[in-house]
This record gives structure tokens, C-alpha cells and sequence, in this order.
């Protein structure tokens, strides 16, 4: 059954002309899409935070013992 906030969307959906439907319609459909999407990238970011974290660290300490160099952009 859906919801209360549901069912007063499909209302307001239904009050407008048809061709009007159709375009809220898609910019939904793109919206979930680009939200699932988002859930999508929380979720490969969330399993990789630990080691993002621990590359960030090393990187600290190599460059505290002079162990990094500066990135030369013109040997890219």
C-alpha cells in the first residue's frame, strides 16, 4: 500500500495535463536514477575508507622523514 506522501504525489501528478505528467515523470526517473547512482558511489567509498585512511597516513610520514618527492607535472 503506498504511503500517504505517495499517494498525494500520484494526486498532484494526476491534476496536471498529460503532457505535463510525462515530463515530471522522466525528471523523477532521472532523479531516482541519479540517487541510486550516489548510493552506488557512498557505498564503494564507504568499503575503501580504512584504506584511504591508511594511504593518507603513510603519505604524512613519508613526507615528515623526507621520503616524498613533489609531483613534476611536466614528467606525467
Amino acid at each position: 500500500m503506498p504511503s500517504a506522501s505517495t499517494t498525494t504525489l500520484i494526486k498532484m501528478l494526476e491534476s496536471l495535463p498529460e503532457p505535463l505528467q510525462e515530463r515530471v515523470l522522466e525528471h523523477v526517473q532521472d532523479y531516482i536514477v541519479d540517487l541510486k547512482d550516489e548510493l552506488k558511489w557512498n557505498d564503494a567509498f564507504a568499503g575503501s575508507q580504512d584504506k584511504l585512511v591508511a594511504a593518507a597516513r603513510q603519505a604524512r610520514e613519508e613526507i615528515a622523514h623526507g621520503k616524498a618527492t613533489p609531483l613534476d607535472l611536466e614528467e606525467l
